[in-house]
């Protein structure tokens, strides 16, 4: 088989523009690189941008192929989306699905020597308005009218995160396959594990009669021919785990006929989603290897609204930071698109499990039986595309529709859902794939719409904190058994910032702070919080600075919460990972890559030795003070937990002081700690009854060897109320080290350079009066900045 890629210069016209670009591409890319429309994340520009997908446009190229009477496919790999494909003149067939691949037979269609190809992609919003005008379903209010009728990435409509840009054309490779010999079809490698020992079985399959030989090759580069078809146990099986619990060892499956090669990598191990019941109702976690995982890590969303920017290097970029950051496991989000083949290699290579939504959230497909063939077919495409990874933990049929319906009368909707959802594909995985978990909507129970905001059935969303207004102190009253998506938004950093709006923009509610924030109120909401928790930050630095620590502050809460509970709760997701346009929002890493708060808040709290606190005190009155109660009155708790996510037991010392302001020691004490492996220890609740709340902190630290490995600190009063001292931040740099000199307890202190994107070892710290020395990891600045809460002010 011979491949001829198609990729490359194009000239695309419509809506007047003709111009030439690069496919993969699309309008906006194509436009974008001709300097014919202004960056649609730049401040309103959107508005005009948008509707420009209201016309039809045309992709076309001329290419030399020299015919040898064999037979020819045109294949596309991602075509986007409602588009009229023809070679020649003639046509050769039409898509409505970004999320498959096709092929056709063109054999007849090619000519020696010079042709072209045309690809007419149709308004994406003519055709969802056409549809919904003669079958409306519903709406999400941050989406274009009738997005549910069109198989196309959802958020590329808007979300309450993302703009409204629409955009069309040729997403992935486009090629022709010269079949002149036989051509390897599939190549499918299951696992069997026992007592130890590991054996795997390749079936690779072909379009005609051929002789197949397989290889294996080992992550050393050992090669052994296998047998196709038949089960062969691996020599000295070397066992893939996630993050933080051991090595992520790859091997590669080759099968080979004369002329043509199709290799597969694989990870050799077990991946089970255990529900079983118990005394709280029924586990949900994932079993690698015979181990119970504690799950730890974000929701991804599509890392740009212009998909020909989303490269192999980027994806990596951002994967390798959540590894960097301890995470375990990434949930890939039902309103965007599959990831790409470097996506999943990606997450094999760093141990990153994946909870793989299918490309449906907050809304239900049509009743009709053409749109489940249709989905039918997607389900195959994707599930023989990625079956064999080894970060493949979960699948889920969608994202909140179970939950969205679950008053839904027992109508045509839930009728479709059943269909879809709990027959459809989960028939496909049984036959395709059964070894990978599914579950039919995230959040779920058991299915069938019973009950799916259960907390201790299945996965849970949880967005009382935030949607609801609530105190983030509220996480500590759920122990969800498995917490897949809940979040609290930021403001990126002011660098971010000043990429879509200008000087005289810089206030939250100015209009274009608000059009860069798609979630309800949102910018009100920070506002509200932050009345409740820091004192008013007088400038804007200070406000984005404060709107980060209470991202950082609401997330660790949870996280912690449930890291204590282990065992009863298995998994902490948080919303969400990464931004597809710069402005407010949940991330932790905004869209240029920057860390916020958060980012570095998360490499601490999913460390896999984690020694953290319960505090109580004012903080639990919700943010209003009883003047009739003196500051010391309350009842001031410290409660302390060792949580071990390693496949080891850990030994070490806990110590811990009660401080002042200026950090001189009022109490202290130690213990010894032991903690056996994936568990974790809640020891004595400490009183301090009469400690002064607006004076007095908490800090804690749990040493192993004599070295520092888990560390923090707590007050029992919000930190507007809390009497700060002047800590006299400065800094030192010394090659790849900063040291930070502070005179007093300083609560999350916060480096920066206004001259270089820098990620450090650690950042957002709390540190008692000395110094603290952290490393750059990556950039050069010539100049760096330094605050903490006392700054906000």
């Amino acid at each position: 088989m011979n491949q001829l890629l198609l990729n490359g210069k194009w000239e695309m016209e419509g809506a007047g523009y003709h111009c030439c670009g690069t496919v993969p591409g699309s309008v906006y890319s194509f436009l974008l690189d001709n300097k014919l429309i202004p960056d649609p994340h730049y401040r309103e520009n959107e508005l005009q941008l948008t509707y420009l997908l209201e016309k039809d446009f045309t992709f076309r190229r001329k290419f030399d192929f020299q015919p040898n009477g064999n037979r020819v496919l045109l294949r596309c790999e991602g075509m986007d989306t409602i588009c009229d494909v023809s070679i020649n003149g003639q046509a050769v067939g039409h898509t409505e699905n970004m999320h498959r691949t096709y092929e056709w037979d063109v054999t007849e269609l090619l000519q020696q020597g010079e042709n072209e190809i045309v690809v007419c992609c149709l308004s994406p919003l003519k055709y969802m308005a056409e549809l919904d005008a003669i079958d409306p379903l519903y709406n999400s209010t941050d989406t274009s009218w009738g997005y549910l009728h069109i198989r196309k990435a959802h958020c590329m409509m808007g979300w309450d995160w993302g703009p409204r840009l629409p955009d069309a054309g040729i997403w992935r490779d486009i090629s022709l396959l010269t079949l002149d010999s036989a051509r390897i079809t599939d190549l499918r490698i299951t696992q069997r594990h026992e007592n130890g020992r590991v054996y795997i079985t390749p079936t690779a399959t072909t379009d005609v009669p051929a002789d197949i030989t397989v290889t294996l090759t080992a992550p050393d580069g050992t090669q052994t021919t296998i047998k196709n078809g038949v089960e062969q146990e691996i020599a000295d099986p070397q066992l893939w785990w996630p993050n933080g619990l051991g090595e992520q060892p790859l091997y590669t499956v080759t099968a080979t006929v004369p002329g043509d090669t199709l290799s597969k990598r694989i990870g050799l191990r077990t991946m089970e989603l255990i529900r079983k019941g118990d005394r709280y109702g029924e586990s949900f976690y994932h079993r690698v290897n015979g181990l119970p995982v504690f799950a730890m890590g974000a929701d991804y969303i599509p890392e740009d609204n212009l998909l020909s920017r989303i490269t192999p290097e980027r994806t990596r970029a951002l994967l390798q930071h959540a590894h960097d950051c301890n995470f375990n496991t990434i949930r890939v989000w039902g309103g965007g698109f599959y990831p790409s083949d470097d996506f999943f290699d990606t997450c094999d290579e760093l141990g990153l499990m994946v909870f793989e939504d299918m490309m449906l959230a907050c809304g239900m497909l049509r009743n009709h039986e053409s749109v489940r063939q249709e989905m039918a077919a997607e389900t195959r495409d994707v599930l023989l595309r990625l079956r064999h990874h080894a970060c493949l933990a979960v699948i889920s049929g969608n994202n909140e529709v179970e939950q969205l319906f679950r008053r839904a009368p027992e109508d045509g909707v839930k009728e479709n859902y059943y269909r879809i959802f709990e027959e459809m594909i989960p028939g496909l995985i049984e036959e395709l794939c059964p070894e990978i978990p599914y579950v039919p909507s995230s959040p779920s129970t058991c299915g069938h719409f019973i009950d799916p905001d259960n907390e201790n059935y299945g996965d849970s969303h949880y967005w009382d904190v935030w949607h609801r207004n609530v105190p983030y102190t509220e996480y500590r009253k759920h122990y969800f058994r498995y917490l897949s998506e809940f979040g609290f938004q930021s403001f990126p950093c002011e660098k971010t910032i000043d990429s879509f709006a200008l000087p005289e923009d810089k206030n939250f509610f100015s209009r274009i702070m608000e059009r860069h924030q798609r979630s309800m109120g949102g910018n009100v909401k920070i506002l509200q919080y932050m009345a409740k928790t820091y004192l008013y930050p007088s400038s804007f630095p200070m406000q984005i600075f404060a709107s980060q620590l209470m991202q950082a502050t609401a997330i660790r809460m949870g996280v912690e919460h449930l890291r204590r509970n282990r065992g009863r709760c298995m998994g902490a997701l948080y919303w969400q990972f990464n931004d597809i346009w710069p402005g407010a929002s949940w991330s932790s890493i905004d869209y240029f890559g920057r860390y916020k708060v958060l980012q570095y808040a998360a490499k601490r709290f999913f460390a896999p030795v984690l020694l953290s606190c319960r505090e109580t005190g004012e903080n639990d009155n919700r943010g209003s003070i009883n003047l009739e109660v003196q500051h010391y009155d309350y009842t001031t708790t410290a409660t302390l937990a060792l949580s071990n996510d390693t496949r080891q037991e850990v030994s070490g010392m806990v110590r811990w002081e009660l401080r002042n302001a200026e950090s001189e020691v009022l109490e202290s004490g130690s213990f010894a700690a032991t903690v056996p492996a994936l568990t974790s220890v809640t020891y004595e609740t400490m009183d301090f009854h009469k400690t002064d709340v607006l004076e007095n902190h908490f800090t804690y630290t749990f040493e192993k060897n004599g070295e520092e490995v888990s560390c923090g600190s707590v007050l029992f009063t919000a930190p507007k109320h809390y009497r700060f001292r002047n800590p006299n931040l400065r800094v030192e740099r010394n090659g790849d080290t900063v040291t930070v000199f502070s005179d007093a307890y300083a609560q999350s202190v916060w480096l920066d350079s206004p001259d270089s994107d820098c990620i450090f070892s650690d950042n957002g710290f709390d540190m008692e009066k000395g110094s603290r020395t952290v490393k750059i990891l990556s950039g050069d600045p010539a100049k760096l900045t330094v605050c903490s809460v006392y700054d906000i002010r």
